[in-house]
């Protein structure tokens, strides 16, 4: 069964997490989202991208803990760096990119929608966060640098360092949200948005995104090796192992 579902809305792509309620991350559903962006990226004929949820509890609680808890270091290390890579190709994706919030954005999940250029959430009770410091982990450092960039480093510091989770009130407030809508709407609107964008005129808007992602795209890839590093020993600490081991027993 395929974890990511693909339709077609015309010129732009809508590609919906569909791992269970949770869409959590693994390396199948990693695998199927660096295809989907590849066809997207070289797609003439797609203009713009919706990163969506196959139901509305969950756009993605996040890496699926259980399983990669249970990985030896060579192959998380080989997983984390495709989640990066993917990460990287969807924030630099030369096409609008919009997330569409139908469920709770969590951890890895909050960073795939931090990582589009969108970001649209559904109203009620949905929260989105990084709760990584609360497992004895960083936030990577791409999602670092976007959150400063999006929200300012008051915000992206209460974030990241108190692991909260936020309403989508709450998360618009702060400035990671663009757009809060009824659940039933949230889709619709997003790739409406992503084909208003996308008709744009190629070659100026490219430049235009390649001006906004290019400062944070360097400063990540200078630093890439270290911060990887840094995770994956993070990740196997006895401090994290134990609290991903109480994670697990909630998962």
């Amino acid at each position: 069964m395929e974890t990511v579902s693909v339709e077609q809305h015309g010129w732009v792509t809508l590609a919906k997490l569909n791992h269970g309620v949770t869409n959590s991350l693994n390396p199948n559903i990693v695998y199927e989202l660096e295809a989907v962006l590849r066809r997207v990226r070289e797609d003439e004929a797609v203009k713009g991208l919706v990163l969506a949820s196959s139901n509305e509890k969950f756009f993605s609680i996040g890496f699926d803990i259980p399983e990669l808890f249970e990985m030896s270091k060579e192959d998380f290390k080989g997983f984390y760096r495709l989640f990066n890579r993917i990460c990287m190709d969807l924030f630099t994706l030369p096409k609008p990119t919009v997330a569409a919030m139908t469920g709770h954005a969590i951890a890895a999940g909050c960073i795939l929608a931090l990582c589009c250029d969108y970001r649209f959430m559904a109203q009620g009770h949905k929260l989105m966060g990084l709760n990584e410091v609360k497992l004895g982990l960083p936030v990577p450092y791409l999602p670092d640098r976007l959150l400063h960039a999006l929200a300012g480093i008051r915000r992206a510091r209460e974030m990241m360092e108190s692991g909260e989770f936020y309403p989508a009130e709450k998360a618009f407030e702060m400035g990671i949200v663009d757009k809060i809508l009824p659940v039933e709407n949230v889709v619709s609107a997003a790739v409406k948005h992503a084909d208003t964008i996308g008709a744009l005129p190629k070659v100026g808007y490219k430049i235009i995104k390649q001006n906004r992602v290019e400062v944070i795209a360097e400063a990540v890839k200078a630093r890439e090796d270290q911060k990887e590093t840094v995770f994956i020993e993070s990740w196997y600490s006895n401090e994290a192992r134990e609290r991903l081991k109480a994670a697990i027993k909630k998962f």
